[in-house]
């Protein structure tokens, strides 16, 4: 069993920035990838980013360029910087581990999820 645990989250404006992060409960060098996936109210589940154990990362086309994910595995931690946020970026966000390469699309373990809201 592994526990992730997300933090980060809040209320922002438009243009402006927050660091989500996703303490692991286990040495994250042996996960094979881990990643972030977003729910809006009324949408579907939306793969956000993904980091495989070699650095290969893989984004949505709707964050390409804005939210870099990355990973430290020192303190066993995952983190996603998203700038330029916009409106519909809003959305709770959970922190996911699995076995395959975008593993937002199926995953093992996943998080309770942190709230990120913006306003125009």
């Amino acid at each position: 069993q592994v526990r992730l645990v997300e933090s980060g989250g809040g209320s922002v404006q438009a243009g402006e920035s927050l660091r989500l992060s996703c303490a692991a409960s286990t040495d994250t060098s042996n996960i094979n990838c881990m990643g972030w996936f977003r729910r809006a109210p009324g949408k579907e589940r939306e793969g956000v980013a993904s980091i495989d154990s070699d650095g290969t990362t893989s984004y949505t086309d709707a964050v390409q360029g804005r939210f870099t994910i990355s990973k430290d595995n020192a303190r066993n931690t995952l983190y996603l910087q998203m700038n330029s946020l916009k409106p519909e970026d809003t959305a709770m966000y959970y922190c996911v581990e699995g076995y395959r390469s975008k593993c937002y699309e199926a995953y093992t373990y996943r998080g309770q999820g942190t709230q990120v809201t913006v306003s125009s």
